[in-house]
Protein backbone atom coordinates (compact mmCIF):
# COMPACT_ATOMS: atom_id res chain seq x y z
CA UNK A 1 0.00 0.00 0.00
CA UNK A 2 1.42 3.66 -1.05
CA UNK A 3 2.35 5.97 1.72
CA UNK A 4 -0.28 8.99 2.35
CA UNK A 5 2.56 10.97 3.84
CA UNK A 6 6.16 12.20 3.16
CA UNK A 7 8.33 12.31 6.33
CA UNK A 8 12.14 12.95 5.91
CA UNK A 9 14.01 16.03 8.39
CA UNK A 10 13.36 18.82 5.41
CA UNK A 11 9.84 17.82 4.50
CA UNK A 12 6.93 16.64 6.01
CA UNK A 13 3.23 16.49 4.28
CA UNK A 14 0.28 14.45 4.72
CA UNK A 15 -1.21 12.35 7.64
CA UNK A 16 1.30 10.73 9.29
CA UNK A 17 1.13 6.83 10.32
CA UNK A 18 2.48 7.03 14.11
CA UNK A 19 2.35 3.59 14.66
CA UNK A 20 3.49 2.75 11.38
CA UNK A 21 6.66 4.57 12.54
CA UNK A 22 7.12 2.64 15.29
CA UNK A 23 7.74 -0.36 13.66
CA UNK A 24 9.40 1.44 10.34
CA UNK A 25 11.90 3.38 12.55
CA UNK A 26 12.49 0.52 14.85
CA UNK A 27 11.60 2.49 18.01
CA UNK A 28 9.22 2.32 21.13
CA UNK A 29 6.15 3.63 22.10
CA UNK A 30 6.57 4.82 25.53
CA UNK A 31 4.29 3.36 27.57
CA UNK A 32 2.61 3.87 31.49
CA UNK A 33 5.41 2.00 33.29
CA UNK A 34 8.08 4.29 31.89
CA UNK A 35 5.90 7.46 32.35
CA UNK A 36 5.18 6.17 35.72
CA UNK A 37 8.72 6.25 36.58
CA UNK A 38 9.56 9.41 35.21
CA UNK A 39 6.52 11.09 37.11
CA UNK A 40 7.79 9.44 40.63
CA UNK A 41 11.39 10.76 39.87
CA UNK A 42 9.76 14.21 38.77
CA UNK A 43 6.86 14.57 41.32
CA UNK A 44 4.54 15.38 38.26
CA UNK A 45 4.25 14.78 34.40
CA UNK A 46 4.14 17.19 31.60
CA UNK A 47 0.88 17.20 29.57
CA UNK A 48 2.86 16.68 26.54
CA UNK A 49 3.78 13.32 28.10
CA UNK A 50 0.63 12.30 30.12
CA UNK A 51 -1.08 12.90 26.55
CA UNK A 52 1.55 10.76 24.33
CA UNK A 53 2.56 13.66 22.00
CA UNK A 54 6.28 12.64 22.68
CA UNK A 55 5.40 9.41 22.10
CA UNK A 56 8.09 7.62 21.39
CA UNK A 57 11.47 6.74 22.37
CA UNK A 58 15.24 5.11 22.02
CA UNK A 59 16.40 4.00 25.38
CA UNK A 60 14.71 6.90 27.51
CA UNK A 61 14.07 3.73 29.99
CA UNK A 62 18.10 3.45 30.02
CA UNK A 63 18.32 7.42 31.10
CA UNK A 64 15.67 6.97 33.74
CA UNK A 65 17.56 3.69 35.11
CA UNK A 66 20.59 5.51 34.93
CA UNK A 67 19.22 8.68 36.52
CA UNK A 68 17.55 6.62 39.28
CA UNK A 69 21.47 4.72 39.88
CA UNK A 70 22.58 8.20 39.84
CA UNK A 71 24.34 9.05 36.82
CA UNK A 72 23.10 11.93 34.89
CA UNK A 73 22.41 12.88 31.78
CA UNK A 74 22.34 15.56 28.98
CA UNK A 75 20.06 17.58 26.91
CA UNK A 76 20.41 17.89 23.34
CA UNK A 77 17.95 19.79 20.73
CA UNK A 78 17.72 22.88 17.59
CA UNK A 79 16.25 24.67 15.74
CA UNK A 80 16.74 25.36 12.08
CA UNK A 81 16.49 29.20 11.45
CA UNK A 82 13.09 29.40 8.82
CA UNK A 83 12.37 32.46 6.43
CA UNK A 84 9.73 33.62 9.16
CA UNK A 85 10.17 33.87 12.82
CA UNK A 86 8.87 30.42 14.86
CA UNK A 87 5.54 28.86 15.51
CA UNK A 88 3.62 27.24 18.09
CA UNK A 89 5.16 24.07 16.33
CA UNK A 90 8.30 24.91 16.75
CA UNK A 91 8.33 25.69 20.84
CA UNK A 92 6.82 22.10 21.24
CA UNK A 93 10.57 20.44 21.95
CA UNK A 94 11.30 23.33 23.71
CA UNK A 95 8.84 23.32 26.22
CA UNK A 96 9.23 19.59 26.82
CA UNK A 97 13.27 19.94 27.22
CA UNK A 98 12.51 22.79 29.72
CA UNK A 99 10.51 20.89 31.78
CA UNK A 100 12.90 18.23 31.63
CA UNK A 101 15.94 20.73 32.47
CA UNK A 102 14.04 21.46 35.56
CA UNK A 103 13.07 18.50 36.34
CA UNK A 104 16.18 16.31 36.15
CA UNK A 105 19.06 19.71 36.62
CA UNK A 106 20.73 18.78 33.27
CA UNK A 107 22.64 20.82 31.33
CA UNK A 108 21.02 21.56 27.74
CA UNK A 109 22.22 22.83 24.95
CA UNK A 110 20.55 24.21 21.67
CA UNK A 111 21.99 23.92 18.07
CA UNK A 112 21.21 27.07 15.93
CA UNK A 113 22.29 25.41 11.99
CA UNK A 114 22.02 28.17 9.96
CA UNK A 115 24.75 26.70 8.12
CA UNK A 116 22.09 23.79 7.60
CA UNK A 117 20.23 26.45 6.06
CA UNK A 118 22.55 27.92 3.68
CA UNK A 119 23.78 24.31 2.21
CA UNK A 120 19.67 23.93 1.49
CA UNK A 121 19.40 26.85 0.05
CA UNK A 122 17.06 28.50 2.23
CA UNK A 123 18.36 32.06 1.69
CA UNK A 124 21.47 33.87 2.26
CA UNK A 125 23.80 33.62 5.42
CA UNK A 126 22.00 37.59 6.57
CA UNK A 127 18.94 36.56 6.24
CA UNK A 128 19.12 33.70 7.82
CA UNK A 129 21.68 34.90 10.67
CA UNK A 130 18.92 37.73 11.63
CA UNK A 131 16.22 34.69 11.70
CA UNK A 132 18.73 32.73 13.53
CA UNK A 133 18.56 35.14 16.01
CA UNK A 134 14.91 35.72 16.19
CA UNK A 135 14.45 32.38 16.96
CA UNK A 136 17.52 32.52 19.65
CA UNK A 137 15.33 35.20 21.53
CA UNK A 138 12.27 32.90 21.31
CA UNK A 139 13.56 30.26 22.77
CA UNK A 140 15.23 32.54 25.63
CA UNK A 141 12.14 33.96 26.52
CA UNK A 142 10.37 30.40 27.24
CA UNK A 143 12.53 30.20 30.40
CA UNK A 144 15.40 28.20 30.40
CA UNK A 145 18.66 28.49 33.37
CA UNK A 146 20.87 30.56 31.45
CA UNK A 147 23.81 28.86 33.71
CA UNK A 148 22.66 25.42 32.46
CA UNK A 149 21.91 26.43 28.60
CA UNK A 150 24.16 26.94 25.98
CA UNK A 151 22.79 28.14 22.79
CA UNK A 152 25.15 28.22 19.45
CA UNK A 153 24.91 29.36 15.94
CA UNK A 154 26.75 26.43 14.09
CA UNK A 155 28.87 29.13 11.78
CA UNK A 156 30.18 31.11 15.29
CA UNK A 157 30.78 27.58 17.35
CA UNK A 158 32.11 25.63 14.11
CA UNK A 159 36.05 25.31 15.55
CA UNK A 160 34.60 23.52 18.53
CA UNK A 161 32.09 21.51 16.21
CA UNK A 162 34.59 20.18 13.34
CA UNK A 163 36.88 18.82 16.21
CA UNK A 164 33.96 16.05 16.63
CA UNK A 165 32.50 16.18 13.53
CA UNK A 166 35.82 15.60 12.05
CA UNK A 167 36.42 11.62 13.17
CA UNK A 168 32.17 11.26 12.82
CA UNK A 169 32.14 12.17 8.98
CA UNK A 170 35.16 9.17 8.81
CA UNK A 171 32.77 6.80 9.66
CA UNK A 172 29.73 7.75 7.17
CA UNK A 173 30.28 7.67 3.61
CA UNK A 174 28.28 8.88 0.72
CA UNK A 175 26.44 5.38 0.52
CA UNK A 176 25.19 5.52 4.34
CA UNK A 177 24.26 8.94 4.14
CA UNK A 178 22.52 8.41 0.55
CA UNK A 179 20.35 5.67 2.08
CA UNK A 180 19.41 7.72 5.39
CA UNK A 181 18.79 10.95 3.64
CA UNK A 182 17.83 10.19 0.20
CA UNK A 183 20.80 12.68 -1.01
CA UNK A 184 20.75 13.00 -4.86
CA UNK A 185 23.31 14.10 -7.37
CA UNK A 186 21.84 17.55 -6.94
CA UNK A 187 22.25 17.51 -2.97
CA UNK A 188 25.29 20.27 -1.98
CA UNK A 189 28.43 18.85 -0.76
CA UNK A 190 27.50 21.17 2.45
CA UNK A 191 24.05 19.29 3.51
CA UNK A 192 25.69 16.03 3.11
CA UNK A 193 28.52 16.56 5.09
CA UNK A 194 26.12 18.12 8.03
CA UNK A 195 24.76 15.19 9.22
CA UNK A 196 28.06 14.71 11.18
CA UNK A 197 27.75 18.40 12.83
CA UNK A 198 23.73 17.55 13.79
CA UNK A 199 25.88 14.28 15.55
CA UNK A 200 28.65 16.40 17.14
CA UNK A 201 26.74 17.52 20.41
CA UNK A 202 25.69 14.75 21.39
CA UNK A 203 29.50 13.94 22.34
CA UNK A 204 29.41 17.26 24.32
CA UNK A 205 29.66 15.57 27.89
CA UNK A 206 30.55 11.91 29.15
CA UNK A 207 26.80 11.65 30.23
CA UNK A 208 24.32 10.29 27.79
CA UNK A 209 22.83 12.41 25.63
CA UNK A 210 18.73 12.38 25.51
CA UNK A 211 17.43 14.16 22.55
CA UNK A 212 14.01 15.62 22.25
CA UNK A 213 12.58 16.75 19.35
CA UNK A 214 9.91 15.39 16.34
CA UNK A 215 10.21 12.07 14.87
CA UNK A 216 11.53 13.40 11.62
CA UNK A 217 14.73 14.01 13.05
CA UNK A 218 15.49 10.08 14.26
CA UNK A 219 17.23 9.55 11.00
CA UNK A 220 20.33 11.66 12.09
CA UNK A 221 20.87 10.08 15.56
CA UNK A 222 20.29 6.35 13.99
CA UNK A 223 23.47 7.55 12.59
CA UNK A 224 24.74 8.29 16.32
CA UNK A 225 23.89 4.88 17.68
CA UNK A 226 25.69 3.12 14.73
CA UNK A 227 28.99 5.11 15.37
CA UNK A 228 29.13 5.79 19.02
CA UNK A 229 30.69 2.76 20.37
CA UNK A 230 33.49 3.03 17.95
CA UNK A 231 34.59 6.28 19.95
CA UNK A 232 33.81 4.24 23.54
CA UNK A 233 30.99 7.11 23.83
CA UNK A 234 27.09 6.02 24.63
CA UNK A 235 24.49 6.04 22.45
CA UNK A 236 22.37 8.85 21.84
CA UNK A 237 18.56 8.64 23.30
CA UNK A 238 15.53 10.15 22.31
CA UNK A 239 12.31 11.28 23.27
CA UNK A 240 10.26 11.58 19.63
CA UNK A 241 7.45 13.95 19.17
CA UNK A 242 4.67 14.39 16.68
CA UNK A 243 3.83 17.05 14.88
CA UNK A 244 1.17 19.94 15.79
CA UNK A 245 -1.68 20.05 13.15
CA UNK A 246 -1.76 23.07 10.74
CA UNK A 247 -4.98 25.43 11.12
CA UNK A 248 -6.29 24.03 7.69
CA UNK A 249 -6.98 20.28 8.82
CA UNK A 250 -5.61 17.33 10.39
CA UNK A 251 -3.21 16.24 7.30
CA UNK A 252 -1.82 19.82 7.25
CA UNK A 253 1.32 20.72 9.53
CA UNK A 254 2.15 24.10 10.60
CA UNK A 255 4.45 25.36 8.30
CA UNK A 256 6.28 29.15 8.14
CA UNK A 257 6.27 28.89 4.34
CA UNK A 258 2.15 28.94 4.23
CA UNK A 259 1.46 31.73 7.08
CA UNK A 260 -2.30 30.55 7.03
CA UNK A 261 -1.51 26.89 8.64
CA UNK A 262 0.00 28.13 11.56
CA UNK A 263 0.24 30.21 15.05
CA UNK A 264 3.61 32.46 15.15
CA UNK A 265 5.25 33.75 18.00
CA UNK A 266 5.31 37.22 16.29
CA UNK A 267 1.50 36.83 15.38
CA UNK A 268 0.20 40.23 16.43
CA UNK A 269 -2.87 38.65 19.30
CA UNK A 270 -5.98 39.84 17.40
CA UNK A 271 -4.42 38.45 14.15
CA UNK A 272 -4.21 35.30 16.07
CA UNK A 273 -7.51 35.06 17.21
CA UNK A 274 -8.86 35.63 13.86
CA UNK A 275 -6.60 32.57 12.60
CA UNK A 276 -8.28 30.49 15.86
CA UNK A 277 -11.97 31.82 14.36
CA UNK A 278 -10.72 30.87 11.15
CA UNK A 279 -9.47 27.54 11.88
CA UNK A 280 -11.01 23.80 10.33
CA UNK A 281 -12.80 22.23 13.14
CA UNK A 282 -15.01 18.81 12.98
CA UNK A 283 -17.89 20.67 13.24
CA UNK A 284 -21.60 20.15 11.39
CA UNK A 285 -23.06 22.63 8.34
CA UNK A 286 -25.16 24.03 10.90
CA UNK A 287 -25.74 24.78 14.43
CA UNK A 288 -29.13 22.75 14.62
CA UNK A 289 -26.79 19.75 12.94
CA UNK A 290 -24.66 20.20 15.46
CA UNK A 291 -27.09 20.09 18.86
CA UNK A 292 -28.44 16.89 16.86
CA UNK A 293 -25.50 14.97 15.61
CA UNK A 294 -22.66 16.52 17.62
CA UNK A 295 -19.42 16.85 16.21
CA UNK A 296 -16.01 15.32 16.07
CA UNK A 297 -13.43 16.75 18.40
CA UNK A 298 -10.62 14.11 17.08
CA UNK A 299 -10.66 15.48 13.41
CA UNK A 300 -10.46 19.09 15.08
CA UNK A 301 -7.87 21.75 14.98
CA UNK A 302 -9.29 23.97 17.40
CA UNK A 303 -9.61 20.96 20.27
CA UNK A 304 -5.60 19.74 19.21
CA UNK A 305 -4.61 22.72 20.21
CA UNK A 306 -6.89 22.89 23.76
CA UNK A 307 -5.13 19.00 23.74
CA UNK A 308 -1.78 19.49 23.63
CA UNK A 309 -1.05 23.20 24.95
CA UNK A 310 -3.82 24.80 26.31
CA UNK A 311 -5.87 23.17 28.57
CA UNK A 312 -3.71 21.32 31.69
CA UNK A 313 -7.35 20.04 33.66
CA UNK A 314 -7.81 16.34 32.68
CA UNK A 315 -11.47 16.92 33.81
CA UNK A 316 -12.23 19.77 31.64
CA UNK A 317 -10.63 18.91 28.97
CA UNK A 318 -12.83 15.18 28.71
CA UNK A 319 -15.99 17.50 29.46
CA UNK A 320 -15.19 19.97 26.72
CA UNK A 321 -14.68 16.51 24.40
CA UNK A 322 -17.88 14.89 25.46
CA UNK A 323 -20.28 18.44 25.10
CA UNK A 324 -18.70 18.69 21.62
CA UNK A 325 -19.65 14.84 20.92
CA UNK A 326 -23.12 15.30 22.27
CA UNK A 327 -23.54 18.40 20.61
CA UNK A 328 -23.34 20.51 23.72
CA UNK A 329 -20.45 22.99 22.96
CA UNK A 330 -21.13 25.23 19.36
CA UNK A 331 -17.95 25.30 17.70
CA UNK A 332 -18.07 29.70 17.88
CA UNK A 333 -17.76 29.31 21.25
CA UNK A 334 -15.36 26.91 21.50
CA UNK A 335 -12.76 28.71 18.98
CA UNK A 336 -13.86 32.46 21.13
CA UNK A 337 -12.58 30.48 24.43
CA UNK A 338 -9.35 28.92 22.60
CA UNK A 339 -8.10 32.75 20.86
CA UNK A 340 -9.07 34.41 24.03
CA UNK A 341 -5.94 32.19 26.16
CA UNK A 342 -3.45 31.46 22.78
CA UNK A 343 -3.38 35.69 22.63
CA UNK A 344 -3.16 35.82 26.26
CA UNK A 345 -0.36 32.93 25.69
CA UNK A 346 0.92 35.31 23.07
CA UNK A 347 1.16 38.67 24.72
CA UNK A 348 2.92 36.96 27.72
CA UNK A 349 5.32 35.47 25.40
CA UNK A 350 6.05 38.94 23.60
CA UNK A 351 6.43 40.46 26.97
CA UNK A 352 9.23 38.40 27.65
CA UNK A 353 10.43 38.44 24.52
CA UNK A 354 11.67 42.04 25.53
CA UNK A 355 13.65 40.26 28.48
CA UNK A 356 15.42 37.78 26.03
CA UNK A 357 16.81 40.42 24.39
CA UNK A 358 19.17 41.56 27.34
CA UNK A 359 20.02 38.01 28.19
CA UNK A 360 21.30 36.54 24.64
CA UNK A 361 25.05 37.11 25.39
CA UNK A 362 24.26 35.34 28.75
CA UNK A 363 22.91 31.92 27.27
CA UNK A 364 25.44 32.45 23.94
CA UNK A 365 28.63 33.30 25.20
CA UNK A 366 28.90 34.87 29.20
CA UNK A 367 26.47 32.22 31.31
CA UNK A 368 28.05 29.44 33.60
CA UNK A 369 27.78 27.11 31.01
CA UNK A 370 28.91 28.85 27.66
CA UNK A 371 31.78 29.76 29.21
CA UNK A 372 32.65 26.24 29.94
CA UNK A 373 31.90 25.31 26.31
CA UNK A 374 33.85 28.31 24.64
CA UNK A 375 37.04 27.25 26.77
CA UNK A 376 36.53 23.59 26.04
CA UNK A 377 38.64 21.24 23.68
CA UNK A 378 37.20 18.16 22.99
CA UNK A 379 38.93 14.76 21.78
CA UNK A 380 36.50 11.51 20.80
CA UNK A 381 39.57 9.27 19.40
Amino acid sequence: MEKRYVLTPWEVKGKIDYKKLIEEFGVKEIDDELLTKIKKIAGNLHILLKRRFFYAHRDLDIVIDEYEKGKKFFLYTGVAPSRSTMHMGHIIPFILTKWLQESFGANTYIMVPDDEKYWAKKGDLKSIREFAIKNIKHVIALGFDPDKTFIFLNTEYIKHLYEIALPIARYINLSIAKATFGFSGETSVGLIFYPALQIAPTFFEENRCLIPCGIDQDPYFRLQRDIAEKFGKNKAAEILSKFLWGLQGPDSKMSASKPETAIFLDDDPEIAKKKVMDAFTGGRATIKEQREKGGNPDICCVYQLYYILFEEDEKKLKERYTMCKLGNLICGDCKKELAERVARFLKDHQRKLKEAEKKIDKFMYDGKLAQEMWNKRFKIV
